[in-house]
């Protein structure tokens, strides 16, 4: 059998501009994620650690530790020097590399249980870093790591039909929020939230994009068709759509209708 990955490989073009992932079926019969890299490719487990191994036997060296911080019994927790975060680092990688492979193939969930799963290992090293310049090789990922946490969220409000357009600004908002609150924590300079980050930029975007797709309600279109009957000043129409929301107000509504006199 030829080691040669060409053949696997051959029509699967290498493009720069975007994350380019697809399903496998695997020898062992079992589903895998491939990730087309411009020298061949990545090969991943769906679920549990990409490479597919138990480190000191967990599912993840994340579980590990957090397994050996539950049962340190009050004992003094082992500071997580340089080899320590270098295997963190590698297995945080890992799992990069799976997330931002699963979000191009659409499938949310995996990617927020795996940034999540990189959120938690920051908030480790953050804990328990030999020195700060050690967590700060980690804590500088947070932003995205929580950025991608957000829109994968948001889109699984989205995804096949729910259009729950309300949750996943929700949600959204959330991640601007933490990720303004980890500036804030951790910015050198006075953090004011004047000067949005890339993430940051990336959200509110999705934010402008959401309200464009999201449905209007009855009153919503009642709203526009009363605001352009003002504009061209056919009133006689705008007082017929100000008494309809009014009627609409009163079964429950909510609006607030501009004044037309």
């Amino acid at each position: 059998m030829s080691k040669d990955i060409a053949e696997i490989i051959d029509g699967w073009e290498y493009d720069p501009g975007r994350v380019s992932a697809r399903w496998i079926k695997g020898t062992d019969g079992g589903t895998k994620i491939q990730l087309r890299l411009d020298l061949g490719l990545f090969q991943m487990e769906p679920e549990g650690r990409p490479d597919g191994t138990r480190p000191r036997g967990y599912p993840s060296l994340l579980d590990y530790y957090l397994t050996l911080e539950r049962t340190s019994s009050g004992m003094a927790f082992p500071r997580l020097n340089e080899e320590a975060c270098a295997e963190l680092q590698q297995e945080a990688v890992q799992y990069y590399y799976r997330y931002l492979s699963l979000y191009a193939l659409r499938h949310y969930e995996g990617v927020i249980r795996d940034t999540r799963h990189n959120m938690m290992i920051v908030e480790l090293v953050e804990r328990h870093a030999q020195d700060d310049d050690i967590a700060w090789e980690f804590l500088q990922f947070y932003p995205y790591m929580r950025m991608m946490n957000a829109r994968a969220t948001a889109d699984q409000f989205v995804a096949d039909g729910r259009d729950e357009y309300e949750m996943a600004i929700l949600a959204i908002e959330q991640g601007l929020a933490d990720i303004r609150a980890f500036w804030k924590k951790h910015d050198d300079a006075d953090y004011d939230g004047e000067l949005s980050t890339d993430e940051e930029d990336v959200l509110n975007e999705l934010i402008e994009e959401l309200k464009e797709r999201k449905p209007k309600s009855q009153s919503e279109r009642l709203q526009e068709d009363l605001q352009r009957a003002i504009a061209v000043e056919n009133y006689e129409k705008a007082a017929n759509l100000r008494d309809a929301l009014r009627r609409m107000d009163k079964k429950g509504g909510k609006s607030k209708q501009p004044d037309v006199s």
